[in-house]
């Protein structure tokens, strides 16, 4: 049986920022009690106030990584984006349209925090579920 959340990717040659991040589907019509099965597991690199460090994404763009994870469907690849002006995006490699971390530069990735993520033409709340080190 597999475990709902993924082991820490191992990359000794990553600055100790970096951390892999778990955020699972918050409460919302059609899933009051949330939804681990909606997920997305980031990878990129944390500053001392939990935040997105755009510094350390801008050495290492290639390893800040997304996985969008949803039932019955294969998992979406892609990329965090760092957008002229602050704001973050998930680019992904199979051609779907990129997805926008709302007020992601001001969020703070820390257990229990609530993000957003507008998907197409509407926006979903996130909670952090799991931050660990790689």
């Amino acid at each position: 049986m597999q475990s709902t959340h993924p082991k820490p990717i191992l990359n000794t040659s990553l600055p100790a920022q970096f951390r892999q991040i778990r955020i699972e589907l918050a409460r919302e019509p059609g899933h009051p009690e949330g939804d681990a099965a909606f997920a997305y597991v980031i990878v990129a690199p944390l500053d001392n106030n939990d935040r997105i460090d755009a510094r350390l994404w801008r050495a290492h763009r290639e390893a800040c990584r997304i996985a969008r994870l949803r039932p019955d469907q294969d998992d979406a690849l892609g990329q965090l984006v760092h957008r002229p002006g602050g704001g973050w995006t998930f680019h992904y490699d199979a051609g779907m349209p990129d997805e926008v971390g709302v007020h992601f530069a001001d969020e703070r990735f820390v257990l229990g925090e609530y993000v957003s993520i507008k998907e197409a033409d509407k926006t979903h709340t996130y909670r952090v579920v799991v931050v660990s080190h790689l």
